[in-house]
């Protein structure tokens, strides 16, 4: 039976970015395949220079992503709800990037968009013949070689990453059997009739560049 390992991202702000420029960079409802092989590479030590590292955890692994109505807290008997309220935060950006590459000599107002009060639980899956292997990711999220962040820097996780490691016939089994519950579902190996395409597949070049991949849309029964 195929093994997963269960991740919990939770903290007071999250921010999981879609394709942009410096002037508007807004997140999407929930974690984007290149903002968790950013935060899985974060905690195995991979560099954002290391090219063939990078391509090689994401020739590794597979996600199916959980938007949580409701978690646990450790001393709670009832769980809590979470609402997932996304909200702009503004910045001044100086020398900001034109769509020419070259910097803009004038200050430009950024709007930054944040999850607030947002929780997922993720079933991370792996690959054939993977060159990283979910024991080592499991140790890596244990012991993190750099401090990891749910999508950017200001976002620190307020819980461990990894809770559980189960085994399931596949992942949205595995989910069902996570703690926490919710009824929207994306998964990028588990087919439904509901496929949405996402550009969110980084292309491990000089430039940030991203490809397209194909999830799928699951819906669970509501929290009880």
């Amino acid at each position: 039976m195929p093994r997963f390992l269960i991740l919990r991202l939770d903290g007071p702000m999250q921010a999981w970015g879609t394709h942009t420029y410096e002037d508007f960079r807004p997140s999407n409802l929930y974690p984007t395949r290149s903002g968790l092989l950013g935060l899985i590479a974060a905690c195995l030590g991979i560099e954002r220079t290391d090219l063939d590292g990078q391509s090689r955890l994401a020739a590794s692994i597979a996600f199916t992503v959980r938007i949580d109505d409701r978690v646990e807290r450790i001393g709670r008997e009832e769980t809590i709800a979470k609402s997932g309220v996304k909200l702009p935060d503004f910045h001044t950006v100086l020398d900001a990037r034109k769509v020419d590459g070259k910097p803009n000599k004038f200050p430009v107002v950024s709007r930054r968009e944040y999850l607030f009060d947002a929780a997922f639980t993720v079933a991370v899956s792996e690959q054939p013949n993977a060159p990283f292997t979910l024991e080592q990711i499991a140790e890596a999220l244990r012991r993190p070689c750099y401090t990891p962040t749910l999508g950017r820097r200001s976002c620190p996780p307020t819980r461990p990453l990894l809770d559980a490691e189960v085994e399931a016939t596949d992942a949205i089994d595995a989910l069902r059997h996570a703690k926490g519950c919710g009824n929207l579902v994306y998964s990028e190996v588990v087919v439904s009739e509901q496929p949405l395409r996402l550009r969110d597949v980084p292309l491990h070049g000089r430039k940030r560049q991203f490809g397209t991949r194909l999830v799928y849309l699951h819906k669970e029964p509501p929290c009880s």
